[in-house]
């Protein structure tokens, strides 16, 4: 949980300095979720999840400074610097995106699944997705074809009780999202986001259902995020009142506190496993600023999985169609004789 706490506060530091670039969401107040959720999945199982997904592939085992270096656009990151932040992938450990689209992970995490019944594999699917993913046509399509198939597929609503800015009551009119696996007929349930071992153990269940009985499940989490939306969202939405009642709820400070009060851990002890992830993180960053930019000459390099005939691997400014010899056009979209 501290790996993810401090990559992510590295993270948005590195964004305001200009460092990383284009849309950035972090997982701050989603550790106990974060971790207790993968936790619960073995090494064989498979991973899809929204943009909110740093905190998901560090834990799933991802390398930090090639996650960094994906975040910053460099050769060495995850997804050779063409994902960036909402896009990490790695068939490695099994975590098949981050998705920027709202909702376009759930048909791919269930024709995954499908694929696992169809050849008798004993893998299992976990999808993740944000609350006002509930409301998307593909989050109901997805969830009446896993019952309708008997899928390994568990679903995940990480309800941070806001849908950018606006609350889930305002949103939905069954606030309380996990009921809307009844509609399937699919058993579901509802814990405490913040609680790491309850995410743990619920996310567990679910997921030993879902390889055993080969049956869909729909876990919610339920907690509060530290800050807005994405890492430019001032989130004024909230009132100093809400914001409080967030941060009183840190799973990060209430592990911290439960542990030193059980008798677990120590303070120094803990501070020490703090001091690690930050040699963890320092490290991360400077493989990341170490890393160079990919050539502008791969631009068009994974546009297709193949060769595609007459791919056009055209460049801003340069010319639609080769110059003629001794026609020098002004306009290169329409040269003369085109």
């Amino acid at each position: 949980m501290l790996l993810v706490r401090r990559f992510e506060e590295r993270t948005a530091q590195a964004y305001t300095e200009a460092k990383i670039g284009g849309y950035c969401h972090l997982n701050l107040g989603e550790e106990a979720t974060v971790v207790g959720l993968m936790a619960a999945l073995q090494e064989r199982d498979y991973l899809f999840t929204n943009y909110r997904d740093h905190g998901y592939a560090l834990i799933r085992g991802m390398d930090p400074g090639r996650v960094m270096a994906e975040l910053y656009g460099r050769q060495d990151g995850v997804s050779k610097g063409w994902g960036g932040s909402m896009h990490l992938f790695d068939t490695d450990v099994r975590q098949l995106g981050g998705y920027g689209i709202v909702g376009g992970q759930l048909p791919l995490a269930t024709g995954a699944a499908l694929a696992v019944s169809y050849r008798d594999g004993d893998e299992v699917v976990m999808c993740q997705m944000g609350d006002g993913t509930t409301n998307i046509g593909a989050f109901h399509e997805s969830l009446n074809m896993a019952t309708l198939w008997d899928l390994p597929v568990v679903f995940i609503v990480v309800n941070n009780q806001l849908g950018m800015g606006t609350t889930v009551e305002m949103a939905s009119a069954e606030p309380e999202l996990y009921k809307r696996a009844s509609a399937y007929r699919m058993e579901s349930a509802r814990v405490d986001g913040n609680d790491v071992i309850a995410v743990r153990d619920a996310a567990s269940l679910a997921v030993e259902r879902a390889r055993k009985e080969q049956k869909p499940y729909l876990l919610e989490t339920v907690s509060g995020r530290l800050r807005g939306h994405s890492v430019v969202d001032p989130a004024a939405y909230r009132s100093k009142d809400e914001v409080d009642a967030v941060r009183a709820q840190d799973p990060v400070a209430s592990l911290h506190d439960k542990l030193v009060s059980g008798g677990v851990a120590g303070v120094d002890e803990l501070a020490e496993i703090d001091a690690d992830v930050a040699r963890i993180v320092k490290a991360a960053v400077e493989f990341a600023e170490k890393s160079p930019a990919p050539e502008v000459s791969s631009l068009f390099d994974y546009t297709y999985a193949t060769p595609v005939p007459n791919d056009s691997r055209r460049l801003p400014g340069e010319a639609l169609f080769p110059a003629e010899p001794g026609n020098d056009s002004a306009d290169p979209l329409f040269p003369v004789g085109a």
